[in-house]
């Protein structure tokens, strides 16, 4: 299993650091290395802890979710198990994060088709808090409002058909008339009901303001970031022009969204009147302290996991 990941990881490196060469010397190399000297690395420790709190106050979502789900596990072996999960942040839409689901039923001996819904609830909640914000700027800054409320009409109507047990009867009625596909309904009614249960009321109202402080802390980040080249930019706007890239780079399901959301990053900063080799340096920076800290997080978190429980033999 993590001879898989591993290849993944390095793949993705690799993918990274040619987008990034093509970054730097579309900006100048040079004045890319000068923009990071003015930078300096005082803001460093600050950046990493904004973000560790955001992968924090997602754990807390995983965790809740694990309680709506009727899943005991202790604290520790939980917060375990999430952080682990991030070592798959540079896969598809962040979907290799069931990974979460192999190692909790390691732990908790619960099946995965259980718990695998739990990463799927958290992209929905996620992407629901990221679009408030987006669709907010949107309409402020007039960029890219059809990207945004479609995005968003998607997601609403997933939440809609997955909280709608009658239509999902009918589904799994269509299904069981499929002899070959028969045999996967019960897993499939397990996962739905994970679903369902996760998206009731209370819990999407309560996850999705919780997602909300979560992705603040890392739009505060980048907000940093730039204040430290031009003071006169604002909360507001910075955090529109991260929530929006990371919508891009999410819903084209590349891996770590890499070269959709580093390039949309760069791309509103130019636009916005930074200087290319700031712009370029500035989404360097952000990136290296929220995606690759993640993965360097879950790598740290594996690592520990496997000292109490043994190797991952998942997939």
């Amino acid at each position: 299993m993590l001879q898989k990941v591993k290849r993944h990881i390095i793949t993705s490196v690799i993918v990274a650091a040619v987008i990034y060469l093509g970054l730097s010397i579309y900006a100048d190399y040079q004045s890319v290395i000068d923009a990071f000297s003015t930078f300096g690395l005082a803001l460093i420790p600050v950046l990493l802890i904004l973000s560790y709190l955001n992968y924090f106050t997602r754990f807390l979502k995983w965790h809740y979710y694990l309680r709506v789900l009727k899943i005991r596990t202790e604290f520790w072996d939980s917060f375990l198990i999430f952080m682990s999960g991030l070592i798959m942040s540079v896969t598809p839409g962040k979907f290799g994060e069931v990974l979460k689901s192999y190692m909790l039923k390691t732990v908790s001996n619960e099946p995965i088709s259980k718990t695998a819904p739990i990463v799927l609830v958290e992209r929905i909640t996620d992407f629901l808090s990221l679009l408030l914000i987006a669709i907010v700027g949107a309409y402020l800054y007039g960029v890219g409002k059809e990207i945004v409320i479609g995005t968003a009409i998607v997601f609403l109507l997933l939440v809609i058909v997955l909280s709608n047990k009658s239509l999902a009867s009918y589904i799994f009625d269509i299904i069981n008339k499929f002899g070959l596909l028969k045999k996967v309904v019960p897993r499939l009614e397990q996962a739905y009901q994970s679903s369902y249960e996760m998206l009731q009321v209370k819990p999407l109202v309560l996850m999705f303001f919780l997602s909300l402080v979560a992705w603040f802390f890392e739009c505060l980040g980048f907000y940093l970031i730039l204040v430290k080249f031009d003071s006169s930019i604002t909360l507001f706007w910075s955090s529109f022009t991260y929530a929006f890239s990371t919508i891009l780079g999410s819903i084209t399901m590349l891996p770590g969204g890499l070269g959709v959301t580093d390039g949309s990053l760069t791309f509103l900063l130019v636009e916005k009147g930074f200087p290319t080799d700031v712009s370029v340096a500035s989404t360097f920076l952000i990136r290296i302290v929220t995606l690759w800290f993640a993965l360097l997080v879950g790598i740290v978190s594996v690592v520990f996991y496997q000292k109490k429980y043994g190797k991952i033999e998942a997939g």
